[in-house]
């Protein structure tokens, strides 16, 4: 078996995107039928971040040594994420140039998957059986539609708080004491009045804090019928909570307007953010990204709203699909479904990758989640999975995600609305106002 891997820079990408599709080899079009037994497959793979090459390359290693009757021979291409996407969508419209395999960013899936289930993408159903009793459901209804399956989750991602204990002992605050989002108002506005730094974060260019509140409240950024209505009671009260916690000094705009940026991981390595409520997978960014923080970081449920409809949600994703025209798509759904779902690949989920599995029985397996020699359990001052653990029971799912005009919504929160409410200090009744007469104009009532 021979694993290949293949990076295209920005312009090569853009160049290949646009003006090669016909010319790809392998892939969804290709004359080659599936190997005979003992032969190789070779599955033509996308995707947009090397570290998740790295993982599907494993797991490749990993299934030939299950099935050495049925090898896998695992091209892989890795391009820029917004190419990839676009390259993606001029292949389907083409129906030419197309991969086997392909990784979706969650906010895209939609671009691919229409509410009732017209999609270029196999349906995975049948694939994910084996495995479907250990999956967190919220995450396969991610990429779902109609009663159709069309992609395999990364990880849960459920929102957990991170705390620099350290910063914030030496103001005496007591992390295990901040349940609600009360709570994070009042020891946020404490440690800034105390030290003049900045406690939590205020994102401006990503969508991630907002839903989870929204989805606490019980709310959505659409309506049942599926229209858009940021502007709903739901939206606005969040939004009002998060101005109000900005007005306090618990939260603050962040260098790359968002945590996961280059600028915002030297800001909170240096110590000028001790709290970040985001999504699991954060882990991998403190441990690659914020050496100097390792022994003082811990891990905790993230601030709920008191008496609310769900503790957490799954922030961010990748669905990863099985092009429907594809010679090889059952042998690509079989070990995909191998690949993402099932016990040894959701170790390696977190081992390689450090993100939180969706296979549950991973959660209760303590060889693996306490294993102390993990650089994650050596980082984080508590162990995620003890956090995991606690909320399992009350991880929700945001409808909001699989609607298809989510893309339009996040494109205006993430350029206009934010930077309005969180850095002009626009009341956030006027800026969602806007946000939904702005949606109504492209996409319709």
């Amino acid at each position: 078996m021979a694993v290949s891997r293949r990076f295209l820079p920005l312009a090569a990408a853009g160049v290949a995107g646009l003006l090669m599709l016909s010319a790809c080899s392998g892939g969804a079009d290709s004359d080659a039928a599936p190997a005979a037994d003992g032969e190789a497959t070779t599955l033509d793979m996308w995707v947009f971040a090397e570290l998740h090459a790295a993982y599907y390359e494993q797991m490749a290693e990993e299934w030939n040594e299950q099935n050495p009757n049925r090898p896998v021979d695992l091209d892989v291409t890795v391009y820029p994420y917004d190419d990839m996407h676009n390259k993606l969508q001029l292949a389907v419209n083409a129906k030419a140039g197309l991969p086997d395999v392909v990784d979706i960013e969650v906010s895209k899936f939609s671009n691919f998957v229409t509410a009732d289930g017209k999609t270029p993408l196999m349906d995975l159903s049948e694939a994910a059986k084996p495995y479907q009793d250990d999956i967190v459901q919220a995450r396969l209804d991610l990429y779902s539609r109609a009663d159709g399956m069309y992609g395999f989750p990364m990880h849960v991602g459920a929102f957990v708080a991170f705390y620099n204990t350290a910063l914030l002992e030496a103001q005496g605050i007591d992390y295990t004491t901040i349940e609600t989002w009360d709570d994070f108002e009042a020891a946020g506005a404490a440690y800034n009045q105390a030290t003049g730094k900045a406690f939590g974060v205020a994102s401006t260019s990503v969508d991630f804090v907002e839903p989870l509140i929204v989805a606490q409240l019980g709310g959505s950024f659409f309506d049942e019928d599926g229209a858009v209505a940021v502007n709903s009671p739901e939206v606005v009260e969040a939004l009002e909570l998060e101005q109000r916690m900005l007005d306090a000094g618990a939260i603050s705009t962040i260098p790359g307007g968002g945590p996961d940026t280059d600028e915002a991981f030297g800001a909170i390595n240096r110590g000028d953010y001790a709290a970040i409520v985001y999504p699991a997978w954060y882990t991998s960014r403190f441990v690659d990204y914020m050496p100097d923080l390792a022994g003082d970081v811990a891990i905790a449920p993230a601030p709920v709203i008191e008496g609310g409809d769900v503790a957490t949600i799954g922030g961010g994703g990748t669905g990863t699909a099985v092009i429907e025209s594809s010679k090889k798509k059952d042998f690509a759904a079989e070990w995909l479904a191998f690949a993402k779902l099932s016990p040894e690949a959701n170790v390696a989920v977190w081992e390689v990758l450090g993100f939180d599995p969706v296979n549950m029985s991973v959660w209760e397996n303590e060889a693996v989640t306490h294993n102390p020699d993990n650089k994650f359990n050596k980082y984080f001052k508590t162990n995620l999975f003890d956090v995991l653990n606690e909320v399992k029971a009350d991880i929700g799912h945001f409808g909001a995600f699989t609607n298809p005009n989510l893309p339009k919504v996040d494109d205006i929160f993430t350029t206009v609305t934010w930077t309005q409410i969180f850095e002009n200090g626009m009341a956030p009744q006027e800026a969602l106002d806007q946000a939904q007469k702005d949606l109504e104009n492209q996409i319709g009532k």
